[in-house]
């Protein structure tokens, strides 16, 4: 397995830059940011579709750094009521895939997105409960006449140029946990994955190694990030998980990100790279630094250190009892 970083956190760097500060603490791999809500982290699909010397230009900065590429991520909404958004993140959406085939780079990470509740609603509508029963029947709607039809298209899309989508898992999505994970890639295909990020799960409850164990089975994961949660158990006994207060107000919240061990502690993670090898993920574990804590070069230092000491860097060769 090999370590990566999202390259967002440094996106007021120059390219070069920010690859020399990632390759000199010890990472292998870079995951770029091409739009929407990460915004063009050193990869805007634009230039690099425009020119194909900059796609060039590109591939050498990070190899010459000893570098790979791990994925191109584009979290947005193409599932917006609002048409003006959906279509600019539609357009990202596709951008990006046809830079990913340029760079031969296999994995898109995306958002499954979130429609309204109807034709003409003004904004999306994220159902978190069964009743009354509005709910359902904003959930078929939504499924039935939104996000598989989209989703079936692109998909196609994305096999047509050699790409897998990998869906983070996010609250405020439809696709928020592995269930509705399966859900999509029952009703799509093998082209539908998750970029698995443990730290919107941890706060939702589901057990990392269980989650893991659930979509490995079904060979759905195609990227992993890696990002730490804090629970703070004081204020989850007065006012549960669902937290939407400002994420700068460390003391009042139910959970904050933080950098990889200082949430769930060394255990949780080093539970969770077994998970990984007993599933057969050995591609690239991302670090997400989304730490209020703790700044960047810090933060990233500290996630780096952390993650090289619990890493699996060789396979096992066969055991005697097999």
């Amino acid at each position: 397995m090999k370590l990566g970083v999202l390259t967002v956190l440094y996106q007021d760097l120059p390219l070069e830059e920010a690859l020399d500060k990632i390759a000199a603490m010890g990472a292998q791999a870079v995951e770029l940011g091409t739009g929407n809500y990460p915004g063009n982290s050193h990869a805007d699909p634009d230039a690099l579709l425009k020119d194909p010397s900059n796609v060039k230009a590109l591939k050498q900065a990070v190899e010459s750094r000893g570098l790979v590429i791990s994925a191109l991520s584009q979290h947005g909404n193409p599932l917006h009521p609002d048409e003006h958004f959906a279509s600019s993140a539609h357009e990202t959406w596709r951008k990006t895939v046809l830079v990913a085939e340029q760079l031969e780079v296999p994995v898109v990470n995306a958002f499954s997105g979130c429609p309204g509740d109807h034709e003409g609603a003004r904004f999306p509508n994220w159902v978190t409960c069964a009743w009354p029963p509005d709910f359902q029947d904003i959930l078929e709607w939504q499924w039935n006449e939104r996000v598989i039809p989209y989703w079936t298209n692109q998909a196609a899309f994305a096999h047509d140029h050699g790409v897998r989508i990998a869906f983070e898992m996010h609250p405020g999505f439809v696709v928020y946990n592995p269930e509705t994970l399966l859900r999509l890639r029952e009703a799509i295909g093998p082209q539908i994955g998750a970029n698995y990020d443990p730290s919107h799960l941890f706060w939702q409850g589901i057990d990392p190694v269980e989650s893991i164990k659930q979509l490995g089975r079904a060979d759905s994961i195609f990227h992993v990030h890696a990002k730490d949660t804090y629970l703070d158990h004081e204020n989850i006994r007065h006012n549960g998980v669902l937290d939407t207060k400002p994420y700068d107000r460390i003391l009042d919240r139910s959970w904050v990100f933080r950098t990889v061990g200082y949430g769930q502690g060394e255990k949780v993670w080093r539970d969770i790279f077994s998970a990984l090898r007993s599933v057969d993920y050995d591609y690239v574990m991302s670090i997400e630094h989304e730490d209020s804590l703790l700044s960047i070069d810090e933060g990233l230092a500290k996630a780096v250190t952390f993650l090289n000491s619990l890493m699996f860097r060789e396979h096992p060769g066969p055991m005697w009892w097999a």
